[in-house]
C-alpha cells in the first residue's frame, strides 16, 4: 500500500489507527548527507529492535552524524562495533549532545539514549563460556536492554568447570527467562549444554577466540550448527548484535510485549546489578553507565 492508500483505508475504518502508523513507518526514511538513509521508525515494525549503527566501516564523523540523526528522531542509538582509538570521542560526542550512554565491559558497542528506555517485562539470560567471550555478550546485552529487556548474565561458566553452570540456570529459570544466549569460543560446547538443559529457545554465538585447527571461530560454529539438542538456533561468528536481537524479539512476544509502547518492567522499575564473589559478575541487571 503507498501512502494514499494507508491513509484511505484508515479513514474507512479498514485498519486501526496503530495498524496505519506501522505501514506508514516504512516511509519513514531519514537522510545524513549524501552517505546515509535512517530507518528512524524500524523498531515500530520490528518488535522494538532500532537501526543499529555498524561504525567499524566507517569515519568517525560519519557515525557521529547518523548517532546524532538518531537521537534528535527517535531519542536512541545503538552504536556497534567501535575502533578502540574512537571509542572515548564517540561516548564524548553523543553525551554532548545530553545522552545518557550505557556501555558493556570489553564491548565495542554502546547504548546511547536521550529518553528513559521504556521496560517491557521481558528477561533474557546471557552467558558467557570464557572472559575472553565476554565483550561479544556484553554487545548481545547492550541490544537487548535497548528493547526493553532486562537481561541476567553469567560469565566465565564454560564446560571446563561445569559445575558453575548450574546455580546460574537455576537464577535464569526463577527469573522466567524467554530466551537464552549462549556465547562460546573455542568448541563452542556450552550453547548445547544449556539447550539440552533448559525449556526455552537458546541461541548460539560462536566467538572467534581459540587457535590451532578452529582458530577464528570455525570450530565453534561448526560444533554449534552440528548440534543435536533441538531448540537451538546459531548467528553468525561474534554476531552479538544480532543474537540480542533475536532474543529480544522472542521473549519480548512470550510475554505480548510491544516495546515501542512502552511501560514499566514486571517490578516496576530499571533493574538492578548483581555481582558474584568472584571477579565475574555472577548476575547482571539493568543498564551500565559510562
Amino acid at each position: 500500500m503507498n501512502v494514499q492508500e494507508i491513509l484511505q483505508a484508515l479513514k474507512s475504518g479498514d485498519v486501526t489507527m496503530q495498524e496505519a502508523e506501522k505501514l506508514l513507518s516504512i516511509y519513514a526514511i531519514e537522510e545524513v548527507e549524501n552517505y546515509a538513509r535512517i530507518d528512524t521508525k524500524r523498531a515500530m515494525r520490528r518488535g522494538g529492535i532500532p537501526e543499529i549503527i555498524l561504525a567499524e566501516s566507517k569515519r568517525i564523523h560519519e557515525t557521529k552524524e547518523i548517532a546524532k540523526r538518531m537521537l534528535e528522531k527517535e531519542g536512541v542509538a545503538v552504536i556497534s562495533r567501535i575502533r578502540e582509538v574512537d571509542h572515548d570521542s564517540m561516548i564524548s560526542y553523543v553525551k554532548g549532545l545530553g545522552a545518557s550512554v550505557s556501555t558493556g565491559r570489553n564491548a565495542s558497542t554502546i547504548l546511547a539514549h536521550t529518553k528513559p528506555i521504556r521496560q517491557t517485562g521481558a528477561t533474557v539470560g546471557i552467558l558467557a563460556a570464557g572472559t575472553s567471550d565476554v565483550g561479544i555478550a556484553e554487545e548481545a546485552r547492550i541490544v537487548c536492554e535497548a528493547t526493553g529487556c532486562r537481561c541476567i548474565t553469567g560469565y566465565d561458566v564454560g564446560v571446563a568447570g561445569l559445575q558453575r553452570i548450574f546455580p546460574m540456570l537455576k537464577d535464569m529459570t526463577g527469573a522466567g527467562v524467554g530466551c537464552i544466549i549462549v556465547v562460546a569460543g573455542m568448541e563452542g560446547a556450552l550453547a548445547t549444554l544449556v539447550s539440552s538443559l533448559m525449556d526455552v529457545p537458546v541461541i548460539g554465538v560462536p566467538t572467534s577466540v581459540g587457535y590451532g585447527y578452529g582458530r577464528g571461530g570455525v570450530a565453534a560454529l561448526a560444533s554449534m550448527l552440528q548440534s543435536c539438542s533441538l531448540g537451538m538456533a546459531v548467528v553468525n561468528i561474534d554476531g552479538g548484535a544480532a543474537a540480542g536481537s533475536i532474543a529480544s524479539m522472542i521473549a519480548n512476544r512470550s510475554r505480548g510485549a510491544a516495546p515501542h509502547k512502552g511501560g514499566k518492567n514486571a517490578d516496576g522499575d530499571a533493574g538492578r546489578e548483581e555481582e558474584g564473589e568472584d571477579d565475574e559478575p555472577a548476575a547482571r541487571t539493568g543498564l551500565g553507565q559510562a
